[in-house]
Order: structure tokens, then C-alpha cells, then sequence
């Protein structure tokens, strides 16, 4: 069954919520990201199992850029490879950053946080292999994300919180605050002929009630976390959550899932980031697992 929209979300949605501008590299290689706050902390999970986030974080309001890959390739030596997607719509700057696998994306953000002079999020040997944190540095069993990470891929919780949930604790079948699939284009882009490609990433429709764009539709996006939710093995397949710019409504409703090993690079898939302020002063819950103490909601 359906789940209702709160009343107060219909008279207050929240669709203005403060932007928060941070800004990477230095001179021609300079960028920013944009993030929505993602509040309510504590609050309880959706019938699906997912969703319960203990503390309050921030998101990005975008899916990355080409250009911010760019840029942080020319800065940073990262020698991330972008897909070609001239036959799909294009490489324009600030269309999504496609062909990009997990690992890639994991540099990414570890890139993001040294710049900024904080810890890396994630662990690659000398060789540049994946690794895993000790029990002493992780985020609690998350073994993926050192617990002292300001910038990180979104576990699913965090992901799916963004997406489906509002404010007040309400959730949604899909990404615009709402039970009905979003109109193809003005509310989300899929359903597109494949030639078509994705749109700017700040062009690809409306927004959720937490401010995000694109969570539904564009481009399938990488999640954190292992598709079992261990995140205890490496080379194990990653969770990837939204759907594309031709996939049909169902790959963007709160159900779908999908997974890929980690090293795929897809015209299909990109990423967004997101950031806790002060990691080292949250008493985290386990990232990247369902909370069951909490409790979870059930559709009405």
C-alpha cells in the first residue's frame, strides 16, 4: 500500500533548504559542490528495511560533474577515466561524471578530503589496491569508511534517506515527495531513448523534500556499501541505487536496487558525495547496516 504524504509536508515541502558551498583546488582547477542538510536524526526506517540515520549529515544537492572529475584529475594526478559519450548525449562539462567504477569514485573522495587538509576516506595500498580499515580506524563495522571521513560516498541509509524521506519522517515511493513516479523530464529524466544521454547535472529535474536532484533518473549512482551490507570484503559487488536516463519509472522507486562489482566503469553510473561536519564528535551507529532498534514504519 501507499504510503500518505504528512500534511505538513504538503503545506511546507522543502524545496529551498539551505545550500551549503564548499570549494576544492586552487586556480583553473578550482570547484565547488553543492550540499543539501539532511536532518531529522534518529529517525525511524522505511517498510523497506532502509533509511534509519542516527545523526544528521549532508548530501550533495548534484550528481558529480565531468568537470569536477576534470579538475580534480588535473589537481590532484588522480588519472580517473571518464566514458565517451558522444553518441549519448555528449561530454559536456556539466553533464553527469559516467564510466567512473566505485574504486574511482573512492579516489574521488579521498581527494576531496585531503584537499581539504582532513582524513581519506577510504584505504588503497601502494599499489593503489582497495583496502580494508582496522576495527581501530573504521566507522564502526563499516570496514569501507575511516571513522574520522568528512566526504564519503552515501552508505544506502544515507542515500536512501535523501531520496525517499522528508523531514518530519514521512516516506515516499519515489525521489519528488511523492507515491506517483515523477513526470519523465520536468521531475526526472528517464524514459529517454538511449542516444539521449543524461542531462547537466543541475538541469535533471525537480527536487526531493530534502533538496537533491536527480536521485531518481539521469544516472544509476554509486552507493557506499557492499549490496549484503557487510562491507567486509573488497572486491564484493556495490550497491547502486536511482535508475538511468531510459530506465522505466521502476528503477526509481524506493524498491529498486541493483549491484555491479566495483571496478565496472558504465556509461550508466556516477555518483554524489556526501559529508558529516564533525565525524570525530558523532557516536556513529553502524554505517552501512539496517537499524532495527530503532524501529521501522510501516506504509499505511
Amino acid at each position: 500500500m501507499k504510503r500518505v504524504a504528512s500534511l505538513l509536508f504538503l503545506l511546507c515541502p522543502i524545496v529551498n533548504a539551505q545550500v551549503i558551498t564548499e570549494t576544492f583546488g586552487t586556480g583553473a582547477n578550482a570547484f565547488s559542490i553543492d550540499f543539501v542538510q539532511i536532518g531529522n536524526p534518529g529517525n525511524i526506517s522505511d517498510d523497506t528495511g532502509f533509511g534509519s540515520v542516527a545523526y544528521t549529515y549532508n548530501l550533495g544537492k548534484y550528481e558529480i560533474s565531468r568537470d569536477q572529475i576534470l579538475k580534480a584529475n588535473a589537481e590532484g594526478g588522480l588519472g580517473i577515466t571518464l566514458a565517451d559519450m558522444t553518441n549519448h548525449g555528449g561530454n559536456g562539462l556539466n553533464r553527469p561524471a559516467t564510466g567512473i567504477s566505485w574504486y574511482e569514485a573512492a579516489k574521488f573522495v579521498n581527494y576531496l578530503n585531503i584537499n581539504q587538509g582532513k582524513q581519506a576516506a577510504y584505504l588503497f595500498d601502494i599499489n593503489g589496491n582497495f583496502q580494508l580499515w582496522n576495527s581501530a580506524k573504521a566507522a564502526g563495522s563499516n570496514l569501507y569508511r575511516h571513522k574520522d571521513a568528512y566526504y564519503f560516498l552515501p552508505s544506502v541509509d544515507e542515500w536512501y534517506k535523501g531520496a525517499y524521506g522528508n523531514f518530519s519522517g514521512v516516506w515516499y515511493d519515489y525521489p519528488n515527495g511523492t507515491n506517483t513516479y515523477p513526470s519523465r523530464m520536468s521531475e526526472a529524466v528517464w524514459g529517454q531513448s538511449d542516444p539521449q544521454g543524461p542531462t547537466d547535472v543541475t538541469n535533471a529535474g525537480g527536487l526531493s523534500p530534502y533538496g537533491t536532484m536527480a536521485q531518481g533518473g539521469n544516472v544509476w549512482e554509486w552507493n557506499e556499501n557492499a549490496f549484503d551490507l557487510g562491507n567486509n570484503d573488497t572486491m564484493e559487488v556495490r550497491e547502486l541505487r536511482g535508475g538511468h536516463w531510459s530506465s522505466s519509472e521502476v528503477s526509481l522507486e524506493a524498491s529498486a536496487r541493483s549491484s555491479f562489482d566495483p571496478f565496472t566503469e558504465n556509461i550508466n553510473f556516477g555518483f554524489r558525495i556526501g559529508s558529516i561536519p564533525e565525524p570525530s564528535s558523532l557516536s556513529l551507529v553502524v554505517l552501512g547496516e539496517v537499524v532495527v532498534a530503532l524501529g521501522r514504519r510501516k506504509k499505511s
